[in-house]
């Protein structure tokens, strides 16, 4: 072909007078359709919440009529006079009822009193249904129907009194399939909405069903179905509308779009048609060498090897990774984290944890975390563990230890883990563990090591994650029950501890004013370590405290399981004093219960107690082996001296440790005592002592308890009782002295307390010489 003249090529030419119009046409033709389809939304927008509202008001009625159904079978079993006359053959009783009630899975029938269930093993009698009896034994009217899970499987659960005069003579506990009600449930169709079946008011309540779209905006508030403690949330669907909400409005810009489209189309065809084109010059000949040559670009990949290295499984993170024994301690697992404890590891852990679940057939677990900055990255390794085991997690986010256990009793699991470090510096973290009701210790501690060591974990489950938040109802379930009869001012120093985003929040609720202090989460402590152990860590809150001329502080460790106590005048009251105090306020509605206390106690706590109408059990140190031995004595009350505090009174908690109710039952002690009388003067009130705080020497791992067994095999106390619990307590009459190895971290722990400093130095003194002969270069800290 031959080139035009001057070498250059004729470009195809556009018509913009006719691309134009066409372009404006097309958009303003969508534009209408959109709005038309606005208006269509906003139109339907109110049906489709009414046909939401409409499923969420059928769903409580069917499923309340079904539950009313039952129950009304029961009271017409009850009404049998034969059986009103064999009310008091509890397991006769529960046979005929099975044979009566249609689709009953279980009865069992309990006293008037419920006794059986007071003492009862909660691991083995089942958390939900204790909490549902017990609450049954203080309502008024019939108890709610709840559910609960059994093996993995929910379950409908009842509780009738069977009343006799003006008494109740038994209790009757049902349990029902919850099929029924879910194919209730299911069967309603909730339009574009979405409605949930609830078990608790408000959105931090336990979520059992749900249908319909899940973009949808849950409510606040749900409708409760009669006679039980099921809720129904309805979640107004989302319509993605964009205009302003006006149906003229919309209707409107519809005709304006459409009808703009449609003129200018007209407009268009009116217009006269354009002249012929110029015929287009032939095309001009290209030569090979005009052709810009682009570099060779290198050879691709083997789709079968890209297909290959892309199915390849990842290597779970950590697995050729040793797992260093010594964090496996005592009463929980704990280590440097990033070093000694690294994701990998907790990966290992959460299987291990679920493989020791599984054998207990449990499959559901609660996971929080404190404020520490590696916290997230180990929570999230260990609930990955946990779910390649089979467990079902329940996420519930950066929470005190305490609102884990505590959550384990709400979603009724009996099972949670807490990561945490404790007390211990910025860069450690670890696990406190709860499966089946027991706060793993000792050997249950080391089986999941030997677990890891020998590679028996499970990997193959597909345990579910949720999140799921608790702090609406912990606090709600603690200002339901304590109360502060007359305003407090209360300094709250949390060390920047995960306690403070949850204390002063319940410490407000229960009737106090507090005055926050270091109370924003900080994982590094830039302020002071979070120990109130450690009277060095109390300064700040003693200044606060004058300074503001509040009625005392307390203070909270790195995760809100411990309690310090300043008075206003700036004097710290030692843990054991706290329980002094609380073991009066609880025995005076319990006369004979068990109280327990750990061997770094003051001496002076058994008289109070057993004056107090108590029975006085000293007991080793360790919040998994208090909580352990309440179990097995079946204590109202318990507490330690590094602030832990226990309580299991008349119901009215769960008897796990917590800082944060204690601190709340001690508020409501101050403001409710009668003489008005300040912190410091009801202190006065109980005996005292000169006494050491707990004094700490750190050693090498694993050199403390190598002390521990030659100081026992060598010293020897001739005049005094030596206890050999937890270390060795030695107690004289005018005082005592203590020496053990510390389960927590690689250090020997010292309390001395006597009625005099005179005999305080000579009970110091004589630890001294046989502490000394031992080791004579050990560097005493008294």
């Amino acid at each position: 072909m031959a080139r035009n003249e001057g070498g250059a090529r004729r470009l195809p030419t556009v018509d913009l007078r006719r691309l134009l119009p066409l372009a404006g046409a097309t958009l303003l033709v969508v534009a209408g359709a959109f709005c038309a389809w606005q208006a269509w939304l906003i139109a339907d927008e109110g049906d489709a919440a009414e046909r939401t509202r409409m499923a969420q008001r059928q769903a409580v009625r069917d499923i309340g009529e079904l539950v009313a159904a039952k129950r009304e079978a029961l009271h017409r079993a009850l009404a049998d006079t034969g059986l009103a006359a064999t009310i008091d053959d509890h397991e006769a009783v529960a046979i005929r009822l099975r044979g009566t009630l249609p689709g009953v899975r279980a009865v069992e029938v309990y006293s008037g009193g419920l006794d059986e269930v007071v003492r009862a093993n909660y691991r083995e009698f089942g958390y939900a249904k204790a909490a549902q009896l017990m609450a049954a034994l203080g309502s008024e009217g019939v108890p709610p129907a709840s559910t609960s899970l059994d093996r993995g499987e929910r379950r409908l659960t009842m509780v009738m009194p069977v009343t006799s005069g003006a008494g109740v003579r038994a209790w009757v506990w049902l349990e029902y399939p919850f099929d029924e009600i879910a194919a209730r449930f299911d069967a309603i169709s909730p339009g574009a909405g979405r409605i949930e079946l609830r078990q608790g008011d408000g959105r931090d309540s336990l979520a059992l069903l749900f249908r319909g779209s899940r973009s949808a905006d849950l409510e606040s508030e749900g409708q409760q179905v009669a006679g039980t403690s099921l809720y129904v949330f309805a979640a107004m669907p989302r319509a993605f509308i964009v205009i302003p909400h006006s149906e003229a409005l919309a209707i409107l810009l519809t005709l304006v779009g459409l009808g703009g489209g449609a003129f200018l189309v007209w407009s268009m065809r009116r217009r006269p048609a354009a002249l012929p084109e110029p015929e287009p010059e032939p095309e001009e000949d290209m030569l090979v060498a005009d052709v810009v040559r682009k570099p060779r670009l290198p050879p691709a990949p083997s789709t079968t090897a890209a297909a290959t290295a892309a199915a390849a499984p990842a290597t779970p993170a950590g697995a050729a990774e040793a797992v260093d024994p010594s964090i496996f301690r005592a009463y929980d697992i704990r280590g440097v984290a990033g070093s000694a404890l690294t994701a990998g590891v907790a990966h290992r852990i959460g299987q291990a944890i679920g493989a020791r679940m599984l054998e207990r057939d449990l499959r559901e677990i609660v996971v929080g975390r404190d404020g520490r900055l590696s916290g997230p990255e180990l929570a999230g390794a260990l609930s990955d563990g946990l779910r390649a085991a089979g467990i079902d997690v329940i996420d519930i986010g950066m929470v005190p230890t305490p609102l884990v256990y505590f959550a384990a009793y709400h979603f009724g699991t009996g099972c949670g883990v807490s990561v945490t470090g404790s007390h211990n510096p910025p860069d450690y973290n670890g696990f406190k563990i709860v499966i089946g009701g027991e706060t793993l210790a000792e050997d249950a501690i080391a089986d999941l090591y030997r677990r890891i060591d020998e590679g028996r974990l499970p990997a193959d489950g597909g345990g579910t994650w949720r999140e799921q938040p608790v702090v609406d109802a912990y606090v709600a379930r603690i200002a339901g029950d304590v109360a502060a009869e007359r305003r407090l001012k209360v300094v709250v120093d949390a060390g920047n501890g995960v306690a403070g985003a949850v204390a002063p929040r319940v410490l407000e609720d229960i009737g106090c004013e507090v005055i926050p202090l270091y109370c924003d989460v900080d994982g590094r402590f830039p302020n002071h370590h979070p120990d109130p152990s450690d009277p060095h860590n109390l300064a700040d809150l003693i200044a606060a405290v004058n300074t503001i001329g509040a009625d005392l502080g307390v203070a909270f460790d790195g995760d809100g399981d411990r309690l310090g106590v300043v008075t206003q005048a700036g004097e710290i009251v030692y843990p054991d004093r706290l329980l002094m105090l609380f073991a009066q306020d609880v025995l005076a509605r319990n006369p004979g219960a068990t109280v327990i206390y750990d061997v770094k106690c003051t001496g002076h706590l058994r008289p109070v107690i057993q004056e107090a109408a108590g029975v006085p059990l000293m007991w080793r140190t360790g919040h998994s082996l208090i909580k352990a031995k309440m179990r097995e004595t079946g204590a109202a009350l318990a507490g330690e001296m590094s602030g832990h505090f226990f309580f299991a009174d008349n119901n009215r908690w769960y008897g796990f440790d917590d800082g944060i109710y204690a601190a709340a039952r001690l508020l409501e002690i101050v403001a409710g005592d009668l003489e008005e009388r300040t912190v410091a003067e009801l202190f006065d009130s109980l005996p005292k002592s000169v006494s050491t705080p707990e004094l700490r020497l750190p050693m090498a791992e694993g050199s403390h308890f190598r002390f521990m067994e030659a100081f026992r095999a060598s010293a020897t106390f001739e005049d005094a009782r030596v206890t050999t619990i937890d270390g060795i307590r030695v107690d004289w009459s005018d005082g005592w002295g203590l020496v053990r190895a510390s389960n927590t971290s690689p250090a020997l722990i010292f309390r001395f307390d006597a009625d005099s400093s005179r005999s305080l130095e000579r009970i110091k003194q004589a630890f001294r010489q046989r502490l000394l002969a031992v080791d004579r270069n050990l560097p005493l800290p008294f």
